[in-house]
């Protein structure tokens, strides 16, 4: 038995970071929506019981240390399951990107088994167990638009935003996350207005949007990667509507509303990194 399913990235339209947790996380409240850039993965029933992972990318571990993997083996202990899978990643996600494109594989991997071997679990149960593994499996589970508080993984759905093109940018470069909060100051950050993003995305408000988009950790990631920084200015001198960085970086988008202004955005970051997107919001 086979099962396919996508497993789309998302960006973050605001990111706040409230405290550093007695268990090392941070408290984060954050508005992240789906876009159409997705991974697709081929789920195919193994009765040696062995969990199997070949991935598109060969710099992407095929082991115990790949989420999808983790998922598949949290899920199997959960359910008492005896048989394996293989699980084949074609990755169109950047790795190491801001995008959770790991998470949402993970997410895809927990979905599709909830499936292929007829769980019957509902989304709520996948996003606990998710939950144990990453912080944005959860959001990856119900995907959408949504208000993420906790460490992330507590979920609230809310409305989508109005339609509009997405520009992804991301230079060579990886940045860890980990490493981005160790350097946060929280003491010194300026905070997005959480609660005035949701109103302009309940009242399909465009440019309201754009004017709230605002990220806790932009600041650390561009002071340490020059070459964000200058995608960003980039990405506002072509005629982005909002731009902003996403997750931890070190991706930035850029959100267009008109598509005859997309062409001259996208265009013009080609010539400053080689892994440029252009598609649309799915939230």
């Amino acid at each position: 038995m086979k099962y396919s399913i996508k497993a789309p990235a998302k960006i973050n339209l605001t990111l706040d970071t409230l405290k550093k947790r007695s268990d090392g996380y941070h408290e984060v409240e954050m508005i992240m929506t789906t876009v159409d850039l997705a991974d697709r993965l081929d789920l195919a029933d193994r009765e040696d019981g062995k969990i199997v992972i070949d991935v598109s990318e060969g710099f992407v571990p095929n082991d115990h240390r790949n989420l999808a993997y983790q998922a598949a083996d949290i899920l199997r202990k959960h359910c008492n399951i005896t048989r394996g899978v293989s699980i084949y990643i074609t990755k169109r996600i950047p790795v190491s990107a801001g995008l959770a494109g790991g998470s949402s594989d993970a997410a895809a991997t927990l979905k599709g088994l909830n499936q292929l071997w007829s769980l019957g679990l509902s989304l709520d149960e996948l996003a606990e167990l998710g939950a144990k593994i990453g912080s944005d499996i959860p959001f990856c589970i119900y995907g959408g638009t949504a208000l993420a508080t906790g460490r992330g993984e507590k979920i609230e759905k809310i409305a989508s935003p109005p339609p509009c093109w997405v520009i992804l940018a991301k230079p060579p470069i990886g940045v860890s996350t980990a490493d981005i909060y160790n350097r946060l100051n929280v003491d010194e950050i300026l905070h997005p207005n959480t609660s005035e993003m949701i109103r302009a995305i309940e009242n399909q408000d465009f440019q309201s949007i754009c004017a709230g988009l605002h990220n806790t950790l932009e600041s650390v990631t561009l002071d340490l990667y020059p070459e964000v920084k200058k995608i960003k200015e980039q990405m506002l001198k072509f005629g982005a509507d909002g731009v902003l960085m996403s997750g931890s970086g070190p991706t930035v988008f850029g959100l267009v509303q008109k598509e005859s202004r997309l062409n001259r955005v996208y265009n013009g970051l080609k010539g400053f990194c080689s892994d440029v997107y252009a598609v649309r919001l799915l939230g």
